[in-house]
């Protein structure tokens, strides 16, 4: 099987959870937009039009109505898969202001030192991608977008989450069982595929202790959303 067929194939697994809402998408894209659109009102007037930077853009499928309503100064898209890069421009289309897509990890991007030539940017967002990073790694991660986000700056952070004290290997057995008794709507396969990547890939921080390093590298947390089952949720972090 080529690369190619087996992105096509993982795609179509992680399209089908989208488009069926199993991990709560519109609920997401709802309070996404809610809250950005109460950051922009809440900008003096005059202040410059913001650079936002997607960190996982991935198809966009569900952000690309909101980015068409936003007054952006620019974007830009980074995921680490480039077959997906072509998609997301597709399902954004045409905007008003400048955007670049980029094939990179998350964490490279952070810890650039060649970009810290770039003005700071003025909203993050990353959605279902961090929890792939270590412990380590996203603790580093907090720390290196501290330093690139702007004065009065927004960072959106959804992803999974573990329950506080919960291990990983109790958080991926519960996930696997909701998969396996509550979403019908996939086939066999497309369970396999999620289900594959949950057990091998994910890990998800541990809510009490992200918070608490988060807070440490300099940002503020509050919790925007949180999906009924004790996984999904989405953070607003802002510089402290």
């Amino acid at each position: 099987m080529s690369s190619m067929d087996l992105f096509s194939q993982q795609w179509a697994s992680y399209r089908a959870v989208v488009e069926h809402d199993l991990m709560g998408h519109r609920a997401v894209a709802a309070t996404t937009a809610a809250t950005l659109e109460l950051w922009f009102a809440a900008r003096p007037e005059g202040a410059r039009a913001p650079r936002m930077v997607d960190l996982g853009c991935g198809d966009l499928a569900l952000l690309a109505p909101l980015l068409h309503r936003l007054p952006l100064g620019s974007y830009t898209g980074l995921d680490l898969t480039a077959e997906v890069l072509p998609l997301a421009q597709q399902d954004l289309g045409e905007v008003s202001y400048p955007c670049r897509w980029v094939e990179g990890d998350l964490l490279g991007w952070a810890n650039d030192s060649a970009s810290d030539d770039e003005e700071p940017v003025d909203i993050l967002h990353s959605a279902f991608a961090i929890h792939h990073l270590s412990d380590q790694e996203k603790q580093t991660l907090l720390q290196s977008l501290r330093t690139r986000i702007a004065p009065g700056g927004l960072f959106i952070w959804v992803d999974v989450f573990r329950e506080p004290g919960e291990s990983r290997d109790a958080y991926v057995q519960r996930y696997l069982h909701r998969i396996a008794s509550s979403w019908p709507q996939l086939s066999a396969h497309e369970q396999e595929h999620v289900s594959h990547h949950l057990a091998t890939y994910d890990n998800p921080a541990d809510r009490g202790t992200i918070e608490a390093k988060a807070i440490a590298a300099g940002w503020q947390w509050r919790w925007a959303w949180n999906s009924t089952h004790q996984a999904e949720a989405m953070a607003v972090l802002t510089p402290a």
